[in-house]
């Protein structure tokens, strides 16, 4: 190796010390990040989660990157909210394609204290299948993250997106503030975190490994780290976002990987738009999540076909569910 910074898992990290390590040379970055890949994970499997919108568009938030905000002519229709043995239903066959993790989202500012007792019961409903649960429901307070807490929520979903610097570009409906607010609150209410952000909005790397190290710097890092490639959608602020080179992303992955050694760091949306070569590198930098299925939300993902046959050249396996503790 050819770099001298050594980083204790709850070191606090400056910026400067990750930007040395992603500006590594490309094989020892990969290198680096593997050996501590190994260290925590079976190299070799992959945690498969579903995920279904329960409440798709009408969202009065401004998100540039979102094809269900309402401030922008994506085509996309508001729907109410799922009925709970819907959901359910969804949720069996995911388990049923191998699933483990089954993440509910809804396109909301924050839900309304009326559709609490719903959203508690798809919990309940899921956990009985034998799944882990995962909700993204936009901002929440404390007294919602008690409820969903009590319900049985095993993670929840609140990226931060980019930097901090770079946020008010993107959306200016809410603060980056109100972001860690949330995730705050959840975490207080004892539910897990799931927590990334996104590439190709027009960011800088700094702010990439900015966002990569206020996540990292947490008081606990998230348990799952979401890194999404923007997928332009045609009408929203982002339509005409450069795409972003395939080696920076894979350098993105091998940094989260490194300063959160113990997440699981899941390769999310805008896989339709990566070589199956670039998605193998993911994995070897220390991707070891997906979503499966043919949509996430309202965007295109690669069909259970492409995954099952990408596994098989590569060796991987769907990760097992771990025993609750």
């Amino acid at each position: 190796m050819t770099d001298n910074v050594t980083l204790s898992p709850r070191a606090l990290i400056s910026i400067g010390h990750a930007e040395i390590i992603y500006n590594l040379p490309f094989n020892d970055l990969l290198f680096r990040a593997h050996q501590i890949h190994r260290a925590h994970f079976d190299p070799n499997a992959i945690q498969m989660s579903r995920l279904l919108s329960i409440k798709t568009g009408g969202c009065v938030e401004d998100c540039g990157y979102c094809s269900q905000s309402a401030h922008y002519p994506t085509g996309v229709k508001a729907s109410k909210l799922m009925e709970v043995e819907r959901v359910l239903g969804e949720a069996r066959k995911a388990k049923e394609g191998g699933a483990t993790r089954y993440c509910m989202g809804a396109a909301w500012r924050n839900p309304k204290e009326r559709d609490i007792e719903a959203l508690a019961a798809m919990v309940e409903g899921v956990k009985a299948l034998g799944m882990e649960t995962c909700m993204t429901l936009g901002m929440l307070s404390p007294e919602q993250s008690e409820k969903l807490a009590e319900a049985g929520l095993d993670y929840y979903n609140h990226n931060i997106d980019t930097s901090e610097r770079y946020y008010s570009e993107i959306i200016t409906t809410r603060t980056f503030e109100d972001r860690l607010d949330t995730l705050a609150n959840v975490r207080d209410a004892g539910i897990k975190v799931c927590a990334g952000g996104i590439l190709g909005m027009g960011e800088t790397v700094e702010d990439r490994i900015s966002m990569l190290v206020t996540l990292a710097n947490l008081p606990a890092p998230p348990e799952s780290v979401p890194i999404n490639m923007l997928i332009p959608i045609p009408g929203s602020k982002l339509a005409d976002a450069a795409p972003v080179d395939p080696i920076d992303f894979v350098r993105t992955i091998a940094l989260a990987r490194i300063l959160m050694p113990r997440s699981h760091v899941r390769l999310s949306a805008g896989r339709t738009e990566m070589s199956d070569e670039t998605q193998a590198l993911c994995f070897f930098a220390g991707a070891n999540s997906i979503f499966v299925g043919d949509t996430l939300l309202t965007a295109d993902n690669p069909g259970e076909d492409h995954d099952t046959a990408l596994f098989r050249r590569l060796g991987l396996k769907p990760m097992e569910l771990e025993p609750s503790r």
